[in-house]
């Protein structure tokens, strides 16, 4: 759906720019935003890069595995059907992890990891459990301590101060992943009582 909704907007931008006399115009913007885009691109691919290679070293140097057993306790509240050696619990740390720091791009492919585990245990194939219910609260609204992506991106836009969101999106990230643990764990209740 989203692709038809991009299709329409460009076509509408040319046909308006047509109508008005303006083709040059549009047609040097499509060409100025093409390697804008390429060039923003490019340079978030290098943060990315550096992130992702330290999380692969993290995970082979045994850190990862530091951070799940440092995490365990908090885990096994929240994810109490989830077997303690389960693959899903490490998966879920590493994409927590990612995400913790700031690493939404890095965190997907271990966050379809952890949701295919998690898959695995699930009797109700076309239903998601209540642990694949709040994996995905957590992973959409965890704390982000160092947000890497975000500060990127305002320096590649030339922002003076691109690290001064920090503590903003930190309280915003605080509340977000209270919330969202508060509300999964009351829905959770509410349809186990449902009649």
């Amino acid at each position: 759906m989203l692709n038809y909704i991009w299709l329409g907007m460009l076509v509408m931008g040319f046909v308006i720019g047509i109508l008005n006399g303006r083709v040059e115009q549009v047609t040097k913007a499509a060409m100025d935003s093409s390697n804008n885009a390429v060039s923003f691109c490019i340079g978030l691919l290098g943060v990315l890069c550096l992130w992702s290679g330290l999380m692969n070293i993290a995970e082979k140097s045994g850190l990862v595995r530091v951070i799940s057993k440092l995490a365990k306790p908090v885990l096994r509240r929240l994810f109490p059907d989830i077997p303690s050696r389960h693959p899903a619990l490490g998966a879920m740390v590493l994409n927590l992890t990612a995400n913790f720091l700031g690493l939404g791009n890095a965190a997907t492919p271990l966050g379809i990891k952890a949701m295919h585990e998690l898959q695995k245990l699930n009797h109700r194939k076309d239903t998601a459990t209540d642990a694949m219910s709040m994996f995905l609260v957590l992973n959409a609204s965890i704390i982000t301590l160092v947000p890497s992506m975000v500060i990127s991106v305002r320096v590649e836009a030339g922002s003076a101060k691109p690290g001064e969101i920090i503590g903003t999106i930190w309280v915003a990230s605080a509340c977000a992943f209270i919330a969202g643990i508060i509300a999964t764990k009351a829905l959770s209740i509410i349809w186990r009582n449902k009649p």
